[in-house]
């Protein structure tokens, strides 16, 4: 997209906000906030931007909108500075940022049994399919109590936020609530605000009505029917609204779903159910990616490339499939000895919930994985797999810079940002390889490689058939990818969803 068409649609995108802006009154409430409190040494509280997927899409909002972001403590700094301000939102010192922020202050131990016990691993894992249906999950009474003092506790401690916040202002109130963690918000918000307009949106997949019977029906009808007291529900893919509106079918009493229009009517009340594929800064992610940091980056990361390389860029989780891309990998080598020595393997992980047990199992899964590659394989000059296992952002954008073939083979995701970043930011023409459950690849069939995520045959003919493209075809796919991703960018996904919220009746 060119910088004309781009200033053009962020320029329709404010004129929206502040028409928006002029009537309601904006209040988002998500689990991680825009920005963290720590103490520092001397005792003084100092501040950071939040880390976080929700925190990154939103970001352009926080830098060119006022107001009112409500999130977790998610440390002592952000309780500290939640007692101070008596409970209330603070302005954001995050320069550049016009947010206030009102932290939620949840007892330590209801927030462990919210946090730890359902959303992770819960929630997490059954909307990734991770569960081992005939083994996990074991729902007993501590789940049940969890549900009860953990998860719906944390959830009203939300909701009166923000009906605390909206009954602060004479503007009818705009609340859009993100992720799994709030799933019983809308319910206890319109209980009290019978008026507000209300918005879900959803980052992570809606699995099919027959795995969601895996949970008590308490669970399941409890957070089908709160976010039918949302005016909009909003889902990263169109398989995602599908499987919505079969939940609402299968588990609610008394309800219409109308699925050639996507609406749900329920208890005298009609929500829409639309998909709304997030995207990326475009502009900012090369701005990054083209930095001198990154530069830095950029040349010790070329004396680790092959001839040819391939390259991952994942949390170490085990919805990511990483140890099946090495599986794939060493077929690959297995059947194409010449490829050795010739086609290099290089990984970026991000530790991701160390203090979850599966998830530790699953960093050992990928550690064993990668050393029986590099002792079968590799040689004293040479070894297949190289992993950079740290939190860094700009390093990965390095690397994706310098790819000849990105791997995205997934067991299933939301999105998967990392396969939109990579066409963008890389100056090869690489290819594309991309599983087909990630939510990503409605967008990015266009020019990817498609595989099934357990298929490791498959996975390793994809990845030959990449290594061998030619570069006209290279070049063609890219192009594709590129020029769908420009266009439906983040300010794109923005839009689309200010423009439904602003299109509602009454």
């Amino acid at each position: 997209m060119s910088s004309t068409i781009a200033k053009r649609e962020r320029g329709a995108l404010w004129s929206l906000v502040d028409d928006l802006l002029g009537r309601q009154h904006l209040i988002l409430a998500s689990n991680r906030g825009p920005m963290e409190y720590h103490s520092a040494p001397s005792g003084e509280l100092q501040h950071r931007r939040g880390s976080g997927g929700v925190v990154t899409a939103l970001s352009g909002l926080t830098n060119y909108v006022d107001f009112t972001w409500i999130a977790s403590a998610m440390g002592e700094g952000d309780r500290r500075a939640s007692e101070e301000a008596g409970g209330k939102s603070v302005r954001s010192p995050v320069p550049g940022q016009q947010v206030s922020v009102r932290f939620v202050t949840a007892p330590r131990r209801a927030y462990h049994k919210y946090y730890n016990v359902i959303c992770n691993p819960l929630l997490w894992f059954l909307q990734h399919y991770m569960w081992s249906s005939p083994y996990t999950p074991r729902v007993d009474a501590v789940v049940y109590d969890a549900w009860e003092t953990g998860y719906r506790y944390v959830n009203r401690e939300f909701a009166d936020a923000i009906v605390d916040e909206a009954r602060g202002s004479d503007l009818r109130p705009l609340v859009m609530v993100h992720d799994y963690h709030l799933y019983l918000v809308p319910r206890m918000v319109r209980e009290e605000l019978p008026d507000a307009r209300i918005h879900h949106f959803l980052h992570i997949p809606w699995p099919a009505s027959s795995y969601w019977a895996l949970l008590p029906s308490m669970i399941r009808t409890a957070i089908c029917d709160s976010l039918c007291m949302a005016d909009i529900v909003g889902f990263q893919s169109v398989r995602d609204v599908r499987a919505f509106l079969e939940s609402c079918d299968a588990f609610l009493d008394d309800v219409a779903v109308d699925y050639r229009e996507r609406v749900v009517r329920y208890q005298g009340r009609e929500t829409q159910v639309r998909a709304y594929p997030i995207s990326i800064d475009v502009a900012e992610i090369r701005e990054i990616a083209t930095s001198a940091r990154a530069a830095d980056y950029e040349a010790r990361i070329g004396a680790e490339l092959g001839e040819q390389t391939i390259v991952r860029v994942d949390r170490a989780e085990p919805s990511k499939n990483i140890v099946r891309g090495f599986q794939a990998y060493e077929v690959l080598l297995e059947q194409h000895p010449e490829l050795c020595g010739h086609v290099r393997f290089l990984a970026f992980l991000v530790p991701s919930r160390t203090h979850i047990r599966q998830y530790q199992r699953y960093a050992e899964e990928i550690e064993a994985s990668v050393q029986h590659v590099n002792e079968r394989f590799g040689t004293p000059a040479w070894q297949p797999v190289k992993v950079f296992y740290e939190n860094n952002y700009v390093q990965a954008l390095a690397g994706m810079r310098l790819y000849d073939v990105l791997l995205v083979n997934s067991v299933i995701d939301g999105m998967n940002l990392v396969a939109k970043e990579g066409p963008i930011v890389n100056t090869k023409q690489g290819v594309l390889v991309l599983s087909e459950s990630a939510g990503a690849y409605e967008q990015l069939k266009v020019g990817a490689i498609p595989v099934a995520p357990a298929d490791i045959e498959g996975t390793a003919r994809a990845l030959l058939q990449a290594l061998g493209m030619s570069a006209e075809e290279r070049a063609e796919r890219t192009r594709r990818m590129v020029e769908s991703i420009e266009r439906e960018d983040i300010t794109h996904w923005l839009q689309r969803q200010l423009e439904d919220v602003n299109a509602l009746p009454g």
